[in-house]
This record gives C-alpha cells, sequence and structure tokens, in this order.
C-alpha cells in the first residue's frame, strides 16, 4: 500500500473541496475501496473520510418517492420497514449481497459506486483496460466464465458490473443526487454507469470533485409486485452469474406495466426495456414470459466460458415473472 493523506470531513462542502483535489477519493463503508488499495489497484494520494456527514436517512417524501442518504448502510436500506414492504425487489436484492458483516459496513453510494471483480483488473498485473487503458482486456479470451459480461461488452472490457442493489434500482427508477463545485444536479439512473466502449476506464457520470449526496426513488408502482431472483454458484456470499430484478402490474389477467433489470450478465445494471413493452398488454402466462425473457437477452455475445449467461440470464428472467403470478 502506498503513502496518502487522510482527511476527515466536518461538512459537505469541505468533502466537496478536498475530493476534487488531485488523486483523491472517497472514504464510506470502505468495503472495495480499502481492498483495492491493499492491492494497489487504487493508489490515492488522498483518502476523504465523510462518516461525519448527515447523510444517513431514510425519508418519505410526499409524492410518494423515498430519499436514501448517500451513507445509509445496505443493513439499515435492507430491514427498514417503508422499503421492505413498498420496495420488497430492492430489499431482497441488497441482502443477497455479500455478508452480514459487509452489509452493515457498504453504503447506498458505495454500492452505486463499487468495482468490478474482474479477476485481471484486480491481480494489478494483467492487460486491463479499465486499470491500465490501452493495455488491453485478459478476459477476451481468457478465464472469463464467473464475474464478465454477455451483454453491453466492448472489444476494451467485459467485466460485469458486481451489485445487486443496483439491478433493483434500475428497475424501480431512481435519481442520483450530487454535488460538487458548480452546486447540486441530478442524474437519472439509468445514464449514471457507462458502458465500456472504447473508454472502460470512465465508469459513471460523475465529474471530477462531485459527491453523491443522496439517491431518490420512483414512487412504487400501483398495485405491483416486485421480486429479485439471483443464481449463482452457491447460495452465499458470491456474485450473481445472472439475476433478474422484476415488478409487475395485472389488471385482471393482464399485464398493465412491467420493469425488468438484469444484473450479472452486463457491464452495468441492464435495464430490459424491449422485454417490458413485450409484456405490456399480454396475458401474465408462461408463452408471454418466455418471450419477455429472449428479448431481455437480444444482442447478448459469448466470449467462451461466459457464454453459458445467455441461457441463464433467460431463466433468470421467466423463473422470477413466473413465480411473481403464480
Amino acid at each position: 500500500m502506498q503513502n496518502f493523506d487522510y482527511i476527515r470531513a466536518v461538512s459537505l462542502d469541505s468533502a466537496v473541496q478536498s475530493v476534487a483535489q488531485p488523486g483523491a477519493v472517497l472514504l464510506a463503508g470502505g468495503t472495495t475501496l480499502l481492498d483495492l488499495m491493499k492491492l494497489d489497484v487504487m493508489q490515492p494520494a488522498a483518502v476523504v473520510d465523510i462518516h461525519k456527514l448527515a447523510l444517513d436517512q431514510i425519508e418519505q417524501l410526499p409524492d410518494g418517492k423515498v430519499r436514501i442518504g448517500a451513507m445509509v448502510s445496505n443493513t439499515a436500506l435492507a430491514f427498514n420497514e417503508h422499503i421492505r414492504v413498498q420496495y420488497p425487489v430492492l430489499s431482497q436484492a441488497v441482502r443477497s449481497g455479500a455478508s452480514t458483516q459487509l452489509r452493515n459496513k457498504a453504503t447506498t453510494a458505495g454500492n452505486i459506486m463499487q468495482r468490478v471483480r474482474c479477476g485481471y483488473f484486480r491481480d494489478g498485473v494483467s492487460a486491463c483496460n479499465k486499470r491500465n487503458p490501452g493495455s488491453g482486456c485478459a478476459a477476451i479470451g481468457g478465464q472469463n466464465r464467473n464475474v464478465h459480461a454477455v451483454l453491453g461488452g466492448s472489444e476494451h472490457c467485459i467485466a460485469a458490473h458486481p451489485s445487486d442493489m443496483c439491478v433493483a434500482m434500475a428497475a424501480i427508477g431512481a435519481t442520483i443526487h450530487v454535488r460538487g463545485h458548480a452546486g447540486s444536479r441530478e442524474i437519472d439512473f439509468g445514464d449514471f454507469h457507462l458502458l465500456p466502449g472504447d473508454t472502460p476506464w470512465k465508469e459513471h457520470a460523475l465529474q471530477a470533485g462531485e459527491i453523491i449526496t443522496h439517491v431518490t426513488l420512483d414512487a412504487p408502482m400501483q398495485g405491483s409486485r416486485s421480486a429479485y431472483l439471483k443464481l449463482r454458484d452457491r447460495a452465499s456470499y458470491q456474485f450473481a452469474l445472472g439475476s433478474c430484478a422484476a415488478i409487475i402490474a395485472l389488471d385482471g389477467e393482464r399485464i398493465r406495466e412491467a420493469r425488468v433489470a438484469l444484473g450479472g450478465v452486463a457491464t452495468k445494471p441492464w435495464r430490459a426495456r424491449e422485454a417490458e413493452n413485450a409484456l405490456i398488454g399480454q396475458s401474465a402466462s408462461v408463452s408471454s414470459f418466455e418471450k419477455a425473457a429472449e428479448l431481455a437477452l437480444r444482442g447478448a455475445r459469448s466470449y467462451g466460458q461466459n457464454g453459458f449467461k445467455i441461457g441463464l440470464g433467460q431463466q433468470a428472467v421467466l423463473r422470477n415473472l413466473t413465480a411473481l403470478v403464480a
């Protein structure tokens, strides 16, 4: 681990000022940052601790939306009564991630900002355009079974986004609120995480010196039911091979509205809008769900070992939707 300055922010303005320094990063729960610093994958010049900032509240808003502070722990979010009842897909997604100890430390904003789990990114020596731009992508043609994507990849990077929470938020719909030197602004959740394209080191839409302050969830879909299904090699402490966050509302036996998002198979939390559109107005039947599952993975590309994720992702969609209307 390299030497670095430690700065404890006492206000949001001081945090913005400190993180604007070259090479500065924020310390929230630290469950990803500290790992990557120990591996020398991240070598910040300064670490700005924001634990003293009052950003750990969950608030219900008059318009039915919910505001979640950046420092709300994953445990507090998952077990908040309003979230558990009104947004079960989010509570289930958060509880399916990591271990109890990590969820106690991990934060909402930190989860949104977490780095990929690709072994070539984390080993510090392999070709990785995300860590060392222009060096190549060892995962293409390499070991890419577990944490590599079949959707949203490019010839420069195929690392899958690791978050469960973000998949649920993508399905729900949300707005990320940030603060920087230029003031506050809002970023639609679907626009926050960037596809790798030819600049995989650019992972999100934050500008230099900006800080996530809170996330606002869209109001719950009226009359809806929702769930999160995570498929993995074992049921404890593993990242998704494929997952699906689904929200569905029915008028009788017809689907009035639907939201479908995928995890484990894409380079960002993946909203399957084509599948959603195909479900609206259709009967809540296996045949409708099979078509949606096929559309959700349309355009998916196998890179060898991870090719099974195409069928697995379809199964995640089909199984989750079928269970919701059973």
